[in-house]
């Protein structure tokens, strides 16, 4: 959790590099992703959510959006947890993205309720990009406690 807070934190350095920016990815989609498909505990839901105020607080958005959609993420990938378990990586990564599109979409919706103006397609589409690029984080956090479950044997 702390690594993505660090993470989160250097990516919204205001740094650019000829007139560009930097995608900001939502480097908390992986443990949230990976954390349901792991071991589901009672801590999670309260990190997750932890981790989508302190999105909301450092990118100055509506409090409570981030954590919504980082929840939303975080329950679909519980609920299909049995259908995830032993399946190969190119499996969990059409998950991994499939889940984010949505969590996302949720997002770009409630943003565009809330002002009545649609955020930008090309911001959310290369934000999104830059979040299913970190899925290997979320593999590699899978793989590191895939032994513990007897499931994944």
């Amino acid at each position: 959790m702390l690594q993505v807070l660090a993470a989160t934190a250097l990516f919204a350095i205001p740094l650019r590099i000829f007139g560009l920016q930097a995608p900001e990815p939502v480097f908390a989609m992986a443990p949230a992703f990976a954390w349901a498909a792991i071991r589901p505990s009672i801590i999670a839901p309260f990190a997750v959510l932890g981790l989508g105020l302190a999105l909301d607080y450092l990118w100055g958005g509506p409090q409570g959006l981030w954590s919504l959609c980082l929840l939303l993420t975080y329950a679909l990938a519980l609920s299909g947890r049995n259908m995830l378990a032993g399946q190969g990586r190119m499996a969990m990564f059409v998950w991994y993205a499939a889940l984010t599109a949505l969590s996302f979409s949720m997002g770009w919706l409630i943003i565009a309720l809330m002002t009545g103006t649609a955020p930008t397609l090309m911001g959310l589409g290369l934000q999104f990009l830059a979040t299913i690029a970190l899925y290997p984080f979320a593999q590699r956090l899978i793989d590191l406690f895939e032994d513990a479950d007897v499931r994944f044997r």
